[in-house]
């Protein structure tokens, strides 16, 4: 994942899509809102700098072990997961958010398959830090960014294939924007690169580039590969809103896919490295818009 500043350096309000948000029903926002708690502290313990490959692991263990329910010790504090790699290195460690996801989790019904996949991408991060190709890549992105959008359908009770893939696209395009908009971050702080090796070695292009503060012309041509890539993603995702049966779900897929699209066209135009490409507040609210628009045409084709 991308959060190269350490525990507890991103919040809600810096995510690319909206957490929460109003578009969904107010009954539902709570469990949404405990979803993306455990997310975000479980991605906070794999890109936390001054933590080692095995605390981070522990953690986690710690992590999957609390999301079940496992007891905590007589002083009340979460013991280290099962997995944990030798000593006791997550003793006293706060689990809270998965306690709470996994309540959450029992009272709607939805299965923690999707958490517990969220998990193994954690761990990926603690261990790995480079990927090979494009086909890695989407590998990693089916457990990093999948899913968050599995969940929601699971919540919201939607089914099927056609839209479990095209959510599943849309997540990845997600994935890959933030990935290039954390690129030089990533590298230079976490020595994490989600870059394709091989398109770095056919365009010619060094790892080192990523630390350079500027885009070079052989690295330009890489990011823009990825962005091919998302753009087909995006194209894949096209159908979300009009295969989603609840209204609400519907607008609001249509509005980060909105927000996907702009991002993307941005990091065509603007170079990553000289500072994160993010959208402004006109921006994310003039996206809403078009995707709300887009939406509610979308439902009318749907229900003529």
């Amino acid at each position: 994942m991308s959060d190269p500043g350490g525990a507890g350096s991103k919040g809600a309000g810096d995510e690319n899509f909206p957490v929460a948000s109003p578009l969904i029903a107010p009954a539902l926002r709570p469990h949404v809102g405990a979803f993306y708690d455990f997310a975000r502290a479980a991605d906070d313990i794999a890109d936390d700098p001054g933590l080692g490959p095995d605390q981070k692991l522990a953690r986690l263990g710690a992590f999957s072990d609390a999301l079940a329910g496992a007891a905590q010790d007589a002083s009340g504090q979460d013991v280290p997961g099962r997995d944990a790699p030798g000593g006791n290195p997550a003793a006293g460690f706060d689990c809270g958010p998965a306690r709470a996801l996994g309540a959450s989790l029992k009272e709607t019904g939805v299965s923690p398959a999707h958490a517990r996949d969220l998990l193994a991408a954690f761990r990926q991060d603690a261990v790995k830090q480079r990927y090979d190709g494009w086909v890695e890549l989407m590998d990693y992105c089916r457990y990093s960014a999948a899913p968050c959008g599995r969940y929601l359908l699971a919540l919201h009770g939607e089914a099927g294939e056609a839209v479990v893939a095209a959510a599943d696209a849309l997540s990845a395009a997600l994935q890959v924007i933030n990935h290039l908009q954390d690129c030089g971050a990533d590298y230079q702080n976490l020595h994490r690169v989600y870059i394709p090796l091989d398109w770095l070695e056919a365009e010619g292009a060094v790892l080192g580039e990523l630390a350079a503060g500027a885009t070079s012309p052989a690295l330009r041509r890489v990011f823009d590969r990825m962005l091919v890539g998302v753009d087909h993603l995006l194209a894949d995702a096209r159908s979300l809103p009009a295969l989603i049966k609840n209204p609400r779900l519907a607008l609001e897929a249509a509005v980060v896919a909105a927000i996907a699209r702009k991002l993307s066209h941005r990091l065509k135009t603007e170079d990553p490295l000289a500072g994160r490409v993010a959208l402004t507040r006109v921006q994310f609210a003039g996206c809403a818009m078009i995707g709300l628009t887009r939406g509610v045409w979308a439902r009318l084709r749907r229900h003529p």
